[in-house]
């Protein structure tokens, strides 16, 4: 089938594209992108048939098109965990927040530490995924942080990364060789940065909320003390270092001298790090538990500063689907974790319209940049690429409401709150979803 998308606001940061036009999709690729226009109103994008069937147009006046997104860092929980989420249930989730790619972490049951589970995981994802899923693989066997997995073998059959994401490697010697084998293949070593003996026992940030709510807290420094660790260990075996979900703003200091000094480091953090702070957890709302903790309005300013001035490279939702029985136990017996692809988006154009991104660098973020971390062929509007796109009103307001969540996963601390933004078409490989 041929669609043409008319009229719409095209950014495509990999092009340089800021302007009114028109995208031709044809068998699943982008065929063209016509011109651009003088910008024009923003309103509610409306869809034709032609008298042509093989034609469908759809007039994106008043939306801005952008290349599908890209979640780096996404926990589809199968295989083991079916009852929290599934491949299918939460690629459709990804679909519905604007997300045509996702790449899943390994702590599965089995975890994804060997070729068996990779090889499930993709052959999965083409049976029943809606959107497009590259597997991460564990850096350790079983994810305990002593030996290594299989990682030439995984990689050859189709991992984009490694991560032990969940558990930190806490082995120095380990780590190194990881990165070393990082630098062979080409691919990032993404750390969970958490020093356990520190953050042992520990469910919420260390301070006087922590105090006073009798919980045991974790300090900013479990994070980064690892992060400075793991960026000297990427100095020593030149090796590819991502930093997953960046939390406070020690991390983000670190982070920054570190690419002033040349070191192969890159970064990413999640809405719920810049959207609300640790006083979420008042009343012993578990929804708002997550790992690394939520921090403070201090913490939350840093990470827009280091969004802003690209120490912060990606954006990503660390997905975590949780069954609501789990997520109702005692704060210190639930589990972390945010149920966040269908409210990312939303909360990200937050931070276009408090000034801190423009749009451009928004989609960067979401589109290009992890594609680039991981050699993906994706986030991009250019010419015979995947027609991965999603349309999106920026100005339509709707409530968050966990019950009409597609994902399995009902935990979301943005329960009642009213955001401006949202996804309206997403088009994966050729596919519509509306």
């Amino acid at each position: 089938m041929k669609i043409l998308i008319k009229n719409g606001h095209i950014i495509d940061p990999s092009q340089g594209i800021d302007g009114i036009g028109d995208i031709v999709i044809e068998d699943g690729k982008i065929k063209e992108i016509r011109g651009q226009r003088v910008k024009g109103s923003r309103g509610q994008g409306n869809e034709s048939r032609t008298p042509n069937s093989e034609l469908r147009t759809i007039d994106a006046s008043g939306l801005y098109v952008l290349p599908g997104l890209i979640d780096m860092h996404t926990h589809l929980r199968e295989p083991g965990f079916e009852y929290k989420e599934t491949i299918k249930t939460g690629t459709m989730a990804a679909v519905k927040g604007g997300f045509t790619t996702v790449c899943a972490m390994p702590n599965t049951n089995p975890v994804n530490d060997n070729s068996s589970v990779t090889d499930f995981i993709i052959r999965k994802a083409i049976q029943e995924g809606a959107c497009t899923v590259y597997p991460i693989g564990a850096i350790t066997k079983g994810q305990k942080g002593e030996e290594l997995a299989e990682m030439g073998i995984m990689y050859s059959e189709g991992c984009v990364a490694f991560s032990d994401d969940g558990n930190p490697v806490m082995s120095s010697l380990t780590m190194r060789r990881a990165l070393e084998y990082s630098r062979a293949f080409k691919v990032p070593i993404i750390s969970h940065c958490e020093d356990i003996g520190l953050s042992e026992g520990g469910v919420m940030n260390e301070g006087l909320l922590s105090l006073t709510l009798g919980l045991k807290g974790i300090p900013s420094e479990a994070e980064e003390i690892i992060i400075s660790r793991d960026i000297a260990l990427a100095k020593l075996a030149n090796g590819r270092l991502h930093i997953a979900h960046v939390s406070t703003e020690g991390s983000v200091r670190i982070i920054r001298e570190a690419k002033e000094r040349g070191i192969n480091v890159t970064a990413e953090t999640c809405p719920h790090y810049f959207s609300i702070t640790e006083k979420a957890v008042e009343g012993y709302n578990t929804n708002a538990k997550v790992n690394p903790p939520l921090r403070t309005d201090k913490d939350v300013n840093a990470i827009k500063r280091g969004l802003k001035d690209g120490t912060i490279d990606v954006i990503a939702t660390d997905h975590a689907p949780h069954h609501r029985d789990e997520k109702l136990k005692e704060f210190d017996q639930s589990p972390s974790g945010i149920s966040g692809l269908e409210t990312a988006l939303s909360l990200s154009l937050r931070l276009v319209h408090e000034g801190v991104l423009t749009m451009l660098q928004l989609v960067e973020k979401m589109t290009i940049n992890p594609a680039k971390i991981l050699g993906l062929n994706k986030g991009t509007l250019k010419t015979g690429s995947d027609a991965d796109i999603v349309m999106v009103d920026v100005n339509k307001e709707y409530k968050v409401e966990a019950e009409g969540f597609i994902s399995k996963g009902k935990n979301t601390p943005f329960e009642g709150l009213v955001l401006k933004g949202m996804p309206v078409i997403t088009i994966c490989k050729g596919k519509i979803y509306e």
